[in-house]
């Protein structure tokens, strides 16, 4: 449907695409009511969005260009108004996003330059028959490609060396005398000086990553979800979960005594680790199962409830080591936080243990932008039309009632409407005058190694850094790697979250950036030899930016009509329960009758005029069979690599506990 030719009345009309926004509006679509949801921009969710690393640039250079010009405000909606009515004016700038600053410390020479670079100073050590040497390998390895599978090298070609003759007048079935196996062991033990130099390491320069882009999914907001948290339950319920896929967090880090450590939490990890001693390890336990169900045992903190966490973890005889795991990698709260506050923060920790891996997260593949797509499809899927680059100019009240009744859009079509819901961004300066807002500053890095080096390189980690100097911010970082489907191979995308304490995030991040990672004074420097290991991951690319955070601003203070509704901006919050609890008040406004986002029907129950069951054609996850035969392109084809489709299944009863390896996919799956 063309935007310039919309229905000319709704039910719930909704501005902004952010989490909270889209929930609402598939809540709204799936009881039936009418629904309108645009936004001024020309990608989904707001300030919850994924980019490609070219479309993060699209998004740098456009907020740029924005803090430097004003948009000229059209005033041609006043003829639309009618007597009794006034309009009330919405912003058309976007000012959430602030202090934009990008770093590029990748080499900026072309990719076939660095890869002859590479190759000269790949020499191999000068011997007197070097170059027949390194001719004789290329031969060899060359012969042994074109060998059929299965057939090992030393039976296709013949013997060859000082034993070449030994070897062909050796009866068949013979066994070698002791020398000769003892000789050839010696012989494959020392390889040749070609063989024994390693591979040089491949340079990544902006070069390879702008052509790589698209392998990038880089999110404006950083969080994981808690596999018990709201937003799980959620997808679970509404049946939104068979929209996207999800990877387990792998591994939970904390900064200490200046390096990075894993955190054991669960019982095996607590078991099997090495960081702590036989007594620390009981302690540790049982002050982890007391944590479980603490509200049985009130005699063991209620003298405390005035007093800060860190000072009831001062009394459980934990050791430092302990208090620190516990306070910032597991409860993951401030120290000054009161005792009730971090004993729930613990016991919510681990009662998501175990649901579907071994920490209490889960990733979505390709990002966080996936969420609120996910339920704007459904909406869609229930009758909701979109509309992007297309908003609302302002809003038409009553004089009498005071209320909403209708709004004007950009191209100047006035559209009636019961209830309008709108993203924080979009209130202007007046109506906002009594809210105190907060700063979330930001940075992202692409690197070109793990922070904590290990076995596998597909680890998707959590890592807490307390403050670094005095006064300043807990830092809080996730490190994603490829199979995430957020970065390209051979690098990791990492995530800094932080409470602004100074209005600038390249200030309040830079300190823990220059700790843990390693910052080339000139693009494409690398760190002296032997140094690479103590000075961290390189990293090629960095932005930083400070985002508004409103989540702590209360309905009263802004000066809007009743049936006007306020999306919050993202918190710091390591979860999205805030988001969804806004979502599912403001639904409750609106429909108070109705339930919030009943289960969607499974295409396979739907019946279409009489008929018996039957499926709804292609699925979201299949190809139709006749375009689908071939190869599959783009970003469709990318998807369906290497990975399962997630599955959740419904009614009482079904299995909710779920063991995977840290390359599985989970389901999320319905529990009783």
């Amino acid at each position: 449907m063309a935007a310039d030719n919309l229905p000319s009345e709704f039910d719930v009309i909704i501005l902004g695409t952010g989490l909270s926004e889209s929930v609402i509006a598939a809540a709204c679509s799936r009881v039936g009511q009418r629904v309108l949801h645009v936004d001024r921009r020309n990608y989904y969710a707001g300030n919850w969005a994924s980019f490609t690393f070219n479309g993060l640039l699209s998004w740098i250079e456009e907020y740029k260009q924005a803090g430097q010009s004003e948009e000229a405000v059209q005033e041609d909606w006043k003829e639309k108004l009618e007597e009794g009515e006034e309009a009330l004016a919405l912003s058309s700038m976007d000012t959430s996003i602030s202090n934009l600053e990008v770093f590029c410390y990748a080499s900026e020479e072309p990719e076939e330059e660095v890869n002859e670079a590479a190759a000269a100073s790949w020499s191999v050590p000068q011997t007197p028959d070097s170059e027949g040497e390194v001719e004789r390998c290329l031969l060899e390895s060359s012969s042994v490609e074109e060998e059929e599978p299965g057939v090992a090298s030393d039976e296709a070609s013949p013997a060859s060396g000082p034993d070449a003759g030994a070897e062909q007048t050796r009866q068949e079935g013979e066994v070698p005398s002791q020398a000769e196996e003892t000789q050839g062991k010696e012989q494959q033990a020392s390889p040749s000086p070609a063989e024994s130099q390693p591979e040089p390491k491949k340079k990544i320069t902006y070069t390879k990553i702008v052509k790589e882009g698209r392998r990038f999914n880089i999110d404006l907001v950083s969080k994981l979800m808690f596999s018990r948290g709201s937003l799980v339950d959620l997808l679970i319920k509404s049946n939104v979960s068979r929209y996207a896929e999800f990877k387990n967090v792998t591994r939970i880090l904390t900064y200490r005594n200046g390096k990075v450590e894993q955190v054991p939490c669960s019982r095996a990890d607590v078991f099997g680790s090495k960081q702590l001693t036989v007594v620390e390890k009981r302690m540790l336990m049982k002050f982890l199962t007391f944590c479980l169900d603490f509200e049985q045992h009130p005699e063991e903190y209620q003298d405390f409830s005035e007093h800060s966490f860190w000072d009831f973890l001062q009394t459980k005889k934990l050791t430092e080591n302990l208090q620190h795991f516990i306070l910032h990698s597991i409860a993951m709260v401030i120290p000054e936080v009161c005792t009730v506050e971090g004993l729930r923060a613990t016991q919510h920790f681990l009662r998501c243990l175990g649901r579907y891996g071994n920490t209490p997260f889960l990733f979505p593949l390709y990002g966080l932008g996936e969420i609120p797509q996910c339920f704007c499809r459904m909406c869609a899927v229930f009758g909701g039309i979109y509309c992007l680059r297309h908003s609302v100019q302002c809003l038409v009240l009553d004089k009498e009632s005071g209320k909403c009744k209708a709004v004007i859009d950009t191209h100047g079509q006035r559209i009636s409407c019961s209830h309008f819901v709108v993203e924080d961004g979009y209130i202007g300066a007046e109506q906002r005058k009594n809210t105190d807002s907060r700063q979330i500053s930001r940075a992202v890095l692409i690197t070109d190694r793990s922070i904590l080096p290990s076995d596998s390189e597909q680890q998707i980690s959590l890592v807490t850094v307390p403050p670094v100097e005095p006064g300043g911010p807990l830092v809080r970082i996730i490190e994603l790697c490829s199979s995430t489907m957020t970065c390209m191979l051979d690098t990791y995308l990492v995530h800094l979250t932080c409470s602004s304490a100074s209005g600038s995030a390249q200030e309040d991040l830079a300190p823990v950036v220059s700790r843990l990672f390693y910052t080339p004074a000139s693009p494409g420097e690398e760190p002296a030899e032997g140094e690479e290991e103590s000075r961290g991951p390189t990293v090629l690319w960095a932005l930083y930016f400070n985002m508004r955070d409103t989540s702590a601003v209360d309905r009263s203070s802004y000066d809007l009509p009743s049936n006007v509704h306020v999306c919050a901006s993202p918190d710091t919050a390591l979860g999205s329960d805030h988001s969804i609890k806004l979502a599912e008040a403001v639904f409750r406004q609106l429909l108070p009758d109705e339930e919030f986002c009943p289960p969607a029907p499974n295409p396979e129950d739907i019946i279409y005029d009489g008929d018996g069951p039957q499926g709804e054609g292609p699925g979201f996850e299949e190809a139709a069979p006749a375009e689908g035969a071939g190869a599959q392109g783009g970003e469709g084809a990318e998807r369906q690599e290497g990975k399962e489709a997630v599955e959740e299944t419904e009614g009482a009863g079904d299995a909710v506990t779920q063991e995977t390896g840290a390359g599985d996919e989970p389901s999320l799956t319905s529990e009783e």
